[in-house]
């Protein structure tokens, strides 16, 4: 049993990337894996100032909602980052929380895995390509976090299109099953 922690960055409230989020947390609670999903929706979670003092404590000075979004990333086994695609990148949203993780670059956690679920309303797959360099340059940092997989929800071009892509929200479940 892997511990999951999904990761909903969008700011919206059952965006098209949330819904196929809930389909790979569907799959791996149907594969026995434990999973807790948090959304960054409505969380205060600051930029990250680059003083480095994460480094020295093991947690960031600003105190807002991300240390504890920190400490459940520590403890989890796979991060699941689930994103719409804005200007061809990842949300605002998971870039300033990925930020915000900073101290967990010098420890010793549970990360191993992780996976990214984006969505866009472009229906070229290269629209992902952006996200998936940030989250390359994240699994950099992190020598024993490997990049599993990850789910392309192109074409999705208005609110509630996921709901209706069985092909994508079945993709996602497979996914959830296999991690």
């Amino acid at each position: 049993m892997k511990r999951i922690l999904v990761i909903s960055t969008s700011p919206r409230a059952r965006g098209n990337s949330e819904t196929l989020a809930d389909a790979f947390a569907a799959g791996a609670k149907e594969a026995g894996h434990k999973v807790k999903k948090i959304s960054l929706r409505g969380r205060k979670i600051a930029f990250c100032t680059g003083c480095q003092s994460c480094h020295k404590l093991g947690h960031c000075v600003l105190e807002d909602d991300a240390n504890a979004i920190v400490a459940e990333m520590a403890k989890s086994d796979v991060i699941v980052w689930a994103t719409p695609i804005y200007y061809y990148a990842v949300s605002g949203q998971m870039k300033t929380m990925i930020d915000r993780a900073n101290s967990l670059y010098e420890t010793d956690n549970a990360m191993r895995e992780t996976y990214l679920i984006a969505s866009a309303a472009d229906d070229d797959p290269r629209a992902v390509d952006g996200a998936v360099k940030t989250l390359e340059g994240w699994v950099a940092c992190h020598e024993k976090v490997k990049l599993k997989g990850v789910l392309r929800g192109v074409g999705l071009d208005a609110r509630g299109a996921a709901k209706n892509a069985p092909r994508l929200l079945e993709k996602a479940r497979q996914m959830g099953l296999k991690a």
